[in-house]
């Protein structure tokens, strides 16, 4: 075993840095994907059994029958509220049970009830109860459409791509079930094979081969499968990770996507390999709705796209209208999943943020993270030791470049020992933290889940000791190969696991941790060097279930077991920071995540942006890139450009490989020194806006970093835009992401729209595509007509240190003369923001005067800060501004204060100086 890591570890280290494919599983190498890729559409199998059907409050019940082989399904139909539909298609009396997702929902989905409103021997015609929706039946072939008056906006089996394998003894073996299984299975017919079935038994169903690996499939074939057709749809988004554009292409020619969480080295871009994180939920848009469907499966799952569009160039569109061509346009995407059942949400929208609201409220919202961890993160595997933190700490201050957060790798730990120090270079971690905490700065150590088996080693015995290990499938600890070398994987799916796992991040138990010390999980795919695609068996079992059901689940439960360790450390009174790498359907609720091990190259510069942008629209949006790109090393305008752009994505670090010479962002020379500051900096002033934005995100569920069609959905142009964003709805971002640029075209999005340029308040119109020349200092960042942001401009060492600065308010006028924006306020690291303890005030310009109000008059908190600047852009010059302040607003004779102003006609912005307004309080400034 011991050459195998050693040539993993020689492939990591060396200089030749690409992805082996060969690795990895195509469709055709992947059994069951080949077999369910071969079926023909239009041949369905399946029938409704209209007489069976089942009406109460909260659901539909309906058997559904394979005719070719008599194996009955049991078909569940929900109306959920907030518009809403599940469907649920399970066997009616299975072998054994099927895995059924736990834990990614955030409770058991309200319903509301359906009624028929009309049934005949071809099906049965529902009311999903909002305006004119309805959910048609059909009985044979078996399909379910919904419909919105006269247009459908989803069908489901329209294909005739229902797949579902049933449980079933294995012919060739003495085995028999219970009786009392027995019975049930003989009387659904599940049990029994036709001599037309056995002649089918294919390669792959019952054990299967990959490179030197074999599955051993002990349950057989358990695939399914459903087609959906999206009428009037032309652009598909979602199913993240994958490193491909936002729109999502059609897969014809090619591999479907592929959803199964794999450590996959130095990822090709363009393609779509699955990566290191799952999220099955895809949305679908045009400009009239956006829809949304979420597969609720934790295996490993393909997701094929077709459109009748696919190809035609623009000239063949416009021939087609030309010619008075009928067809419409139409996307049909099919899902296939090795195991667990069909369980799938589909949610109608209409429009996008009504999407966001909807999986919101089956999977939870972003976190709220901590101010901090909205700053500037500095990392690489790995500084050194102490003096070597201690030095690159002083750096920074030497060079007046904030950050918020040094990182540790794995060489810090004794021996690749989680939740330990190396003792020599790491042999005193509180007097290095403490050094950190002085200056209002924290760190995180990275926590890994594969374990050292090393019975000196007091993480292995406790796991070992009381069974909490993985098994493998002749019920022994599975063992497999990471960075310690021969490690156990501990089950996370595990309740008691989980909560173990937690106390482990206690003060007693983690020696040497502190308050400022957060945490990254890694690895958690799981990665096994020495496994199948580099992760867990297939065949190892997780108490009653096999890996292959629960695969896709297992680095969120490391995530959310770490962030619970957090917040206990703390008695519940202090916001985690965890950022993990493997992610599933609900992992927004507890951190951040990254797009894992990419590479210092301007393509892959370029695909962080619509990366996270699919994030996002999936729920998660504290997601970020690492900076500089994590293998090879990047040129200084790379470095530069990266560093531009990464500053206005959500998570902000800098990242390295063990073999990369170091990159702070000192050593490039003075010149890029100062375009670096520059920008870190410029990413310190924004706080207090990416601060609300992940308050909203909390709230809401709406994403930070935002595809343009989000905010523009009935707007063409923006659908396919995707090197560009938003930052909420008032920020729009361009970043320079090609090689010796010397200018950039940006689309400015809205008819009615005006932007105005951050750095020269030069105004534009919108609906235009702008083009800007750019030097090295440039990039194009333009803050909406109509909005006000509040930024911080006294940047200081870390952002603890700009708690009690003052504000600016930048206020952008649209063609009505009128803004409005929000200033939100809290201490920044704890929870004590849900016992209503912070500041929420709106901020409007109207008729000519300035206003803030309080928006939330039930919570209670006070601030330092104030307002002690006013810059309004696309202003007139006035004769005079005056100020009222709180408790003056309502009285007749209040004092009226004059203020001091300066406008600058060129650009028409006016600077309204020293107001000092508490920022907490209500005020009113009238510009006469």
């Amino acid at each position: 075993m011991v050459p195998v890591l050693v040539v993993w570890l020689a492939l990591c280290l060396s200089g030749t840095w690409a992805v082996d494919r060969s690795n990895f599983k195509t469709c055709d190498q992947s059994s069951f994907c080949k077999r369910q890729r071969a079926l023909k559409p239009g041949e369905s199998p399946y029938r409704a059994l209209l007489e069976t059907m089942e009406l109460t409050n909260t659901r539909l019940t309906l058997q559904l029958i394979n005719d070719n082989n008599k194996v009955r399904l049991l078909l569940e139909l929900y109306r959920l509220q907030g518009n809403m539909t599940r469907v649920k298609i399970n066997e009616l009396k299975p072998l054994k049970p099927r895995y059924e997702v736990p834990d990614v929902l955030v409770r058991e989905p309200p319903t509301e009830p359906l009624s028929v409103l009309s049934q005949d021997e071809n099906g049965v015609v529902l009311s999903l109860g909002v305006e004119s929706q309805r959910v048609i039946v059909s009985a044979q072939p078996f399909r379910l459409d919904i419909v919105e008056g006269h247009n459908v906006l989803m069908s489901l089996n329209s294909r005739g791509l229902l797949a579902f394998e049933h449980l079933r003894m294995r012919k060739d073996t003495q085995a028999e079930p219970e009786a009392e299984n027995k019975e049930e299975a003989d009387t659904a017919h599940q049990a029994e094979t036709t001599k037309e079935e056995e002649e089918k038994v294919e390669e792959g169903m019952w054990e299967e081969t990959f490179k030197s690996h074999s599955d051993s499939k002990p349950n057989g074939p358990s695939a399914v499968s459903l087609d959906f057709s999206l009428p009037g749809v032309e652009h598909v988004y979602g199913i993240p990770e994958h490193a491909d554009t936002l729109r999502l292409k059609t897969t014809d020619n090619g591999d479907p996507y592929r959803l199964y969480n794999l450590d996959v080295f130095q990822y090709e871009l363009y393609n779509p390999m699955a990566l290191y994180g799952a999220v099955p939920v895809m949305l679908a848009h045009n400009t009239q709705r956006t829809t949304g469907i979420f597969w609720l499966n934790a295996a490993e799952t393909w997701v094929d796209i077709s459109s009748n569009t696919a190809g035609k160039t623009v000239f063949g569109k416009m021939l087609d209208y030309v010619q008075g061509s009928s067809e419409t346009p139409q996307t049909d995407v099919r899902w296939i999943s090795e195991s667990g059942i069909i369980d799938v949400f589909i949610m109608l929208g209409p429009t996008p943020k009504d999407i966001f609201s909807q999986y919101a409220s089956l999977t939870g919202t972003q976190s709220f993270p901590p101010l901090s961890s909205l700053g500037y993160h500095q990392c690489r595997w790995n500084y050194n030791d102490q003096e070597d933190v201690r030095s690159v700490d002083a750096g920074f201050d030497e060079h007046d470049i904030p950050y918020d957060f040094i990182w540790l790798d794995i060489e810090h730990t004794d021996g690749k020992r989680y939740f330990t120090w190396d003792p020599h270079k790491f042999a005193s971690p509180k007097d290095m933290l403490q050094g950190l905490k002085d200056k209002k700065r924290n760190m995180v150590a990275i926590v890994d889940p594969h374990i050292k088996v090393d019975s000196n080693y007091k993480i292995h015995n406790e796991i070992r000791s009381r069974g909490f290990y993985v098994k493998n499938k002749d019920g022994g600890d599975y063992e497999g190969w990471c960075w310690p070398g021969n490690a156990g994987y501990p089950d996370f799916t595990q309740p008691d696991m989980r909560a173990w796992w937690a106390s482990m991040f206690s003060y007693d138990q983690y020696e040497g941790s502190m308050d400022n010390l957060y945490t990254w999980n890694d690895m958690n795919e799981p990665s096994v060097f020495n496994g199948p695609e580099v992760t867990m068996h297939k065949d190892a079992v997780h108490g009653s279930w096999e890996h292959r059901d629960v695969h896709n689940l297992y680095g969120l439960y490391v995530h959310r077991a770490t962030m619970e360790g957090l917040i206990q450390r703390s008695g519940g009174v202090e916001r985690p920071f965890v950022l993990t790498r493997a992610f599933f359907a609900g992992s927004q609720r507890y951190g951040a995540v990254w797009t894992g091990d990419n590479a210092a190259e301007w393509d892959h510069l370029k695909i962080s942006i619509p990366m996270c942008l699919s994030l996002g629209l999936v729920g998660i949006s504290f997601c970020g890139a690492d900076v500089g790109g994590f293998f090879k090393s990047p040129s200084p305008e790379l470095l530069v450009r990266w560093y531009q752009t990464g500053a206005y994505q959500p998570f902000f670090r800098a990242h390295a490989h063990l073999d990369t010479p170091r990159r702070e962002p000192w050593l490039f020379g003075p010149e890029n020194t100062a375009l670096i500051r520059e920008v870190i900096r410029q990413r310190y002033t924004f706080l207090p806006y990416w601060y609300q934005l992940f308050y909203h995100a909390y709230r809401t569920g709406e994403p930070v970093m935002r595809a343009l069609w989000v905010e523009y959905p009935q707007d063409p142009a923006t659908f396919a835009v995707d090197d560009e964003f938003l930052i909420g709805r008032d920020l729009l971002v361009h970043p320079v992401t090609e090689e010796g640029a010397r200018g950039v075209t940006a689309f400015l999005p809205g008819k009615e729209e005006v932007w105005f340029d951050i750095h020269t308040f030069q105004k534009h119109n919108g609906a235009q595509n702008l083009y800007i020349p750019v030097t090295m200092s440039s990039i194009p960042v333009f803050q909406r007509g109509g909005s006000i942001i509040p930024r911080k401009l006294r940047v200081r060492r870390s952002s603890a240190c700009m708690e009690h600065d003052p504000y600016t308010l930048f206020v952008a006028l649209n063609t009505r003369r009128t803004a409005e924006g929000e200033l939100y306020i809290d201490d920044g690291h704890t929870f004590n923001f849900d016992n209503k303890e912070f500041i929420h005030r709106r901020l409007f310009f109207s008729n000519n005067v300035l206003s803030s109000v309080n928006v939330a008059p039930e919570a209670q908190f006070t601030t330092k800060s104030w307002i002690e600047r006013v810059v309004i852009l696309g202003a007139s010059k006035p004769r005079k501004v005056t100020l009222i302040t709180a408790g003056k607003l309502k009285t007749a004779e209040a004092p009226v204060f004059r203020l001091d102003f300066d406008f600058d006609a060129s650009v028409s912005v006016l600077t309204i100086r020293k107001p000092s307004m508490n920022a907490g309080e209500d005020w009113s400034m009238a510009l006469q």
